[in-house]
């Protein structure tokens, strides 16, 4: 399945701001904004805290399969695709896993 057809069965996230990733030391390492460019990383990465609780490798790995074709290129572009990056970290590099903590849109 395409990207873009995984994304309509994903959990909606209008109701998110912003979703904050956490060290195991509670320290930001990155945040990922709800907005244009960014928006299905959001529900790609909402979802996957909604089912493993956490960014796991078993998590990070569902999520390079939601990101269906893009995962190929972010591995052929290192770098073209930050988020889908830091899921290869965790699956294939042994990067360690990272909360997520929702920022709720006003």
């Amino acid at each position: 399945m395409r990207f873009a057809e995984t994304l309509k069965k994903l959990p909606g996230v209008s109701h998110i701001a912003a979703l904050r990733l956490l060290d195991a030391e509670g320290q930001e390492v990155a945040r990922l904004e709800n907005k244009p460019g960014t928006g299905g990383s959001v529900a790609v990465y909402n979802h996957l805290a909604q089912t493993y609780g956490s960014l796991t490798p078993e998590a990070a790995r569902k999520g390079l399969e939601l990101y269906a074709e893009h995962s190929e290129e972010a591995r052929a572009n290192p770098g073209k695709h930050p988020n889908i990056d830091r899921l290869l970290a965790i699956a294939e590099a042994g990067a360690p896993a990272l909360r997520v903590k929702t920022m709720f849109a006003l």
